[in-house]
């Protein structure tokens, strides 16, 4: 229900009476009303998070208005191991009290992307969620993107079930050499069960490719500094116009744009969440035994190992090293396996393979 009441009004359409601070609410089909001295009102709303930056949530509700919100003290004090307990993309609940809009509550995630906090090694940093899928931006140069983040932004992917597209980006800067090692890495990421996309966001080159798969969906993006994510976003929508800045010529790294993740609203349909670039992924909430199931090449042949507890190093009959060895699986991905599975839970060392 939508309700519009004019500054100074004293009474709604009901005849209850309202703070004269606000001009609209919305009241999600019903109205909760509670009164503090005759002076204030508290209206149950819903919406999503597009915007946090730690300390101020800006929420979209469901009729596309937006409200600047705090988060409530004691959430602060749930047992909660996350550097932000809200992250762009949670669905919430707001309570309006006096002058302040309040975040009461965070609906269930149906998925997020989780990493490990920087500086908090016990803690975690939860980049968004509820999302329908995720676009890695990679790129071979200016600045080259690892193997080895590849993987641990798939598995964290694999892990909540959000479906991956790997989006190759700056292909105008291909010369020979980048191309023949592009083939590689596209036939190996292809053969594991992944679709890759070729774009160049400066030349406008192959964005339909992308805007058909983004159509009326909640994307993520995600990748390095420097990437192209917010230049790409622009070429998309136009209406948009993020911040972009060039990568460092003396060191070949991409400088942060945007400093918070955010959400916005696609003019042919659908959301996107821009993200800061992220340099490192820990992995978090992950056993050794099931991290082969992240692995869509691996997944399919973990039941065929003769120990159920195989953790594919150096088990006798195990399915997993037997297609490494018959190249059915990529050495380069099961190197990956291996890196990730002997992190030690702080700093990870990449993998050998760039």
């Amino acid at each position: 229900m939508i309700m519009s009441i004019s500054r100074g009004a004293s009474k709604c359409e009901k005849g209850l009476k309202w703070s004269p601070f606000f001009c609209y609410i919305l009241c999600n089909n019903e109205l909760n009303l509670s009164f503090s001295g005759g002076k204030s009102y508290l209206c149950v709303m819903q919406g999503v998070v597009v915007k946090s930056t730690g300390s101020w949530y800006k929420v979209r509700t469901q009729d596309g208005n937006y409200f600047n919100c705090r988060i409530k003290g004691k959430f602060r004090i749930q047992g909660l191991k996350s550097t932000n307990p809200i992250s762009v993309g949670d669905q919430v609940k707001l309570a309006v009290e006096g002058e302040d809009y309040l975040i009461t509550e965070i609906l269930d995630r149906k998925n997020y992307i989780i990493r490990k906090s920087v500086n908090l090694s016990k803690q975690v940093h939860i980049i968004a969620s509820n999302m329908d899928q995720a676009f890695l931006i990679i790129t071979l140069a200016s600045p080259a993107t690892t193997i080895g983040f590849i993987d641990r932004f798939l598995v964290t992917a694999e892990a909540y079930q959000i479906p991956v597209y790997l989006v190759f980006n700056k292909i105008d800067l291909y010369d020979e050499f980048d191309r023949e090692y592009h083939n590689q890495i596209a036939e190996m990421y292809t053969d594991a069960g992944y679709k890759c996309i070729e774009v160049s966001a400066l030349n406008q080159q192959n964005l339909n490719a992308l805007t058909e798969l983004m159509k009326d969906k909640v994307t993520l993006l995600s990748g390095h500094s420097g990437v192209g994510k917010s230049t790409l976003v622009n070429a998309i929508d136009s209406n948009l116009n993020l911040e972009t800045q060039q990568v460092s010529e003396a060191h070949q790294k991409g400088m942060h744009t945007t400093t918070f993740a955010e959400m916005f609203e696609l003019a042919f349909g659908g959301f996107i969440i821009d993200t800061p670039g992220i340099k490192g992924l820990g992995l978090v909430e992950m056993e050794d035994s099931e991290l082969a199931d992240y692995f869509p090449e691996m997944r399919a042949l973990k039941g065929k190992c003769k120990f159920h507890n195989c953790i594919h190093i150096n088990e006798p009959k195990c399915a997993i090293k037997d297609a490494v060895e018959a190249e059915q699986i990529h050495p380069v991905r099961y190197d990956s396996y291996l890196t990730i599975l002997e992190d030690d839970g702080g700093q990870y060392r990449e993998s050998k393979y760039h």
